[in-house]
C-alpha cells in the first residue's frame, strides 16, 4: 500500500511541476499572513468576538459564492482565471501591509480587506482544485498529485507561522503582509511559463441558478458525494473553532506571546504535512474509505484531549495528531470526489467541496468566538470533540453503501490498474 518511491511521481507531469514550484513559494507568504492578521485583530480588539469575525469574515464568502466558481470553473478557461485570483490576492497583501506600515490599519478595514479576499478566495480554490486534472498528463497521479498539494500546503503551514511569529515579535505584523505580497510573484511566474492544452467548455444555454441546481441535485442524488461532503463539512467546522481560539490559547492558557501561536500553529502544520506524506506514499486509493472514518475518531479524540490540556508540551503532541488526522480527511475525500465525478460536473462539485472544506470554517469561527466569549474555551472545544465523534459514527454508518456505489466506477474507469483489469477486490 506504502512505498517510499511514489512520493513525488506526480511531478513529472510538466505543468504540475512547476504549479508546485510557484505554489511553494506562495504559500509560505499565505500561512505568514494568516497568522500575521490573526494576531493584529487580536492585539487591536483584545476581543474574542473580533477574532471570531475577522475569521468569519475571510471565509463566509466561500460558503456564499463556491457555486459560482464552480459555474466559472466549468465554463472558462481555468488557466486564466487563476491568474486573475492570484494577482488580485497580491493586491491584497499588499494594501493590508501599506495600511499596517503606515500605522492607520482599523479593525473594519481588517474585516473589509478580509472579505475582498476571501471573495477572491471563493473563486480561486474550486477553480485550482478543478484545473489539478488539466496539469497531470497520467491521471494515475492524480491521488499522488492531491497529496503533494496538501503536503506543499502543510510544509508552508509549519514554515510560515513559525517565521510570522518571530517578525511580529521583532518588526510588526506589517512586513508579514508585504512579503505574502511578493511571494505571489513566484507562482503568478508559474502559470505564465505553463503550456496548457487549450479546452473547450461545454457550452451551456441554462441559466446560472439551473446550473447550479443541476450541480446540487447530482451531488446530492449521488450517495458517495454526499456522504464525502456532510462528513467533511462538519469536520471542518470544527477546525474553524479551533484554528479561531489558537491565539486565546497561546495567550491566556500558555501564557506566551505571538512565538508560542506560531509554535501551536507549527505543530499542527507538522502533523498535516505528515499526513500528506503519508498519503502521497500510497500506491492505490484503495482503503481510503475506511482510512476517513478512522481519522475522524482520532481527531475528534485529539480535540477533547487538548481541551482539557494545560500542558503546552502534551498539546503540541495532540495539535500534531489532529493536524494528522484532519489533513488525511481532507485530501483522501478529495481524491476520491475527483475520482468518482463526472468531468461536466467537476467544477460545480470542487465547488461544494470548497464549501465544505472552507466555506463552513466562518460559522465554526463566529460560533466558536461567540461561545467562548460567553463561557470558556475549554467548553467550546469539548464539544467540538463530541461533534467528530458523531460525524465519525455516522460515516461508518453509511460506508458499506459508498463501497458498494464507488466499486464500478474504479473499474469503469480504469484508473487504478488492478481494478481495470480485474485483479483483486476493491476496498473502498
Amino acid at each position: 500500500m506504502h512505498n517510499i518511491g511514489n512520493i513525488f511521481r506526480a511531478l513529472r507531469n510538466k505543468n504540475y511541476r512547476l504549479f508546485f514550484c510557484g505554489q511553494s513559494v506562495s504559500l509560505i507568504g499565505t500561512w505568514m499572513q494568516s497568522i500575521a492578521i490573526s494576531w493584529l485583530a487580536y492585539r487591536m480588539s483584545n476581543s474574542i468576538f473580533v477574532l471570531g469575525l475577522v475569521g468569519f469574515a475571510l471565509q463566509i464568502p466561500t460558503f456564499v459564492l463556491s457555486p459560482l466558481a464552480g459555474i466559472a470553473a466549468d465554463r472558462h478557461d481555468r488557466h486564466r482565471l487563476l491568474i486573475v485570483t492570484q494577482a488580485l490576492s497580491m493586491l491584497q497583501a499588499l494594501i493590508l501591509a501599506a495600511l499596517v506600515m503606515s500605522n492607520v490599519i482599523t479593525i473594519w478595514q481588517i474585516v473589509v480587506l478580509s472579505i475582498f479576499l476571501g471573495t477572491v478566495n471563493a473563486f480561486d480554490i474550486p477553480i485550482r482544485q478543478a484545473f489539478l486534472l488539466e496539469m497531470i498528463d497520467n491521471k494515475e497521479d492524480l491521488g499522488n498529485a492531491v497529496a503533494l498539494n496538501s503536503s506543499m500546503v502543510n510544509m508552508a503551514r509549519l514554515i510560515g507561522p513559525s517565521i510570522a511569529g518571530f517578525l511580529i515579535a521583532m518588526v510588526g505584523e506589517g512586513v508579514c503582509f508585504l512579503i505574502n505580497g511578493i511571494s505571489y510573484v513566484a507562482v503568478l511566474s508559474s502559470l505564465f511559463m505553463m503550456r496548457v492544452k487549450k479546452r473547450e467548455p461545454a457550452v451551456h444555454t441554462a441559466d446560472i441558478l439551473t446550473r447550479i441546481k443541476e450541480g446540487v441535485v447530482y451531488a446530492y442524488n449521488f450517495v458517495p458525494i454526499r456522504i464525502l461532503l456532510s462528513t467533511l463539512g462538519l469536520i471542518s467546522l470544527v477546525g474553524g473553532g479551533l484554528q479561531t481560539l489558537m491565539p486565546v490559547f497561546a495567550r491566556e492558557i500558555f501564557r506566551g506571546g505571538p512565538q508560542t501561536l506560531g509554535v501551536l500553529m507549527a505543530a499542527t502544520g507538522l502533523g498535516a504535512l505528515s499526513g500528506a506524506v503519508f498519503l502521497a506514499s500510497r500506491d492505490t486509493v484503495l482503503g481510503m474509505g475506511r482510512l476517513i472514518g478512522r481519522v475522524t475518531i482520532v481527531f475528534g479524540l485529539c480535540i477533547i484531549a487538548f481541551s482539557v490540556s494545560n500542558i503546552l508540551a502534551l498539546s503540541l503532541v495532540l495539535l500534531f495528531v489532529a493536524g494528522f488526522s484532519m489533513m488525511v480527511h481532507m485530501a483522501s475525500s478529495n481524491t476520491l470526489l475527483q475520482l468518482i465525478t463526472e468531468e461536466d460536473k467537476r467544477g460545480r462539485v470542487m465547488s461544494f467541496y470548497t464549501m465544505a472544506f472552507m466555506g463552513t470554517v466562518p460559522i465554526g469561527s463566529i460560533a466558536a468566538g461567540s461561545l467562548a466569549a460567553r463561557s470558556n474555551v475549554h467548553i467550546v472545544l469539548f464539544g467540538c470533540g463530541i461533534l467528530c465523534l458523531v460525524a465519525s459514527a455516522l460515516f461508518w454508518k453509511k460506508l458499506p453503501v459508498l463501497r458498494e456505489q464507488i466499486r464500478p466506477i474504479y473499474a469503469e474507469k480504469g484508473i487504478i490498474p488492478q481494478v481495470a483489469k480485474g485483479i483483486g477486490q476493491v476496498t473502498t
